[in-house]
């Protein structure tokens, strides 16, 4: 039925603690933030930029949207945890959060090990 709790102690399920509406609804603010093709596109060209930091105009040179579509790309990765940014005199640096992407890892790593650990049990057990 929809809306009932799943059942924690079932070896059926896929965690030993469902995530919370919280947790899920936070989880769910990321990946709807590095959905769109754009800022995943952002995204990546901070994280595997060599200083760690990108600024605006750099962002931007690398895409053929205008500079107020960038700024708003900017803002979703910001408002989302996936970025953070600083002001240093006319320019603004961005760089990644790795706790927070780290986090989003953790969570789904958790999922997946859940279930994975049990399948192994099982197979060693027999």
């Amino acid at each position: 039925m929809i809306g009932q709790p799943l059942p924690v102690s079932s070896a059926d399920s896929c965690c030993a603690v469902p995530m919370t509406p919280a947790q899920a609804d936070d989880l769910a603010a990321v990946f709807k933030a590095l959905s769109d093709p754009v800022r995943l596109r952002i995204a990546s060209i901070v994280a595997c930029c060599p200083a760690g930091e990108v600024n605006m105009g750099e962002i931007a040179a690398a895409f053929s949207v205008t500079g107020p579509t960038v700024s708003h790309h900017l803002k979703k990765l910001r408002e989302a945890g996936v970025l953070a940014s600083e002001r240093r005199a006319n320019e603004v640096y961005y760089y990644v959060r790795p706790e927070r992407l780290g986090a989003v890892v953790g969570q789904l790593t958790a999922m997946g090990l859940a279930r994975s650990t049990d399948s192994r049990i099982a197979s060693q057990a027999d």
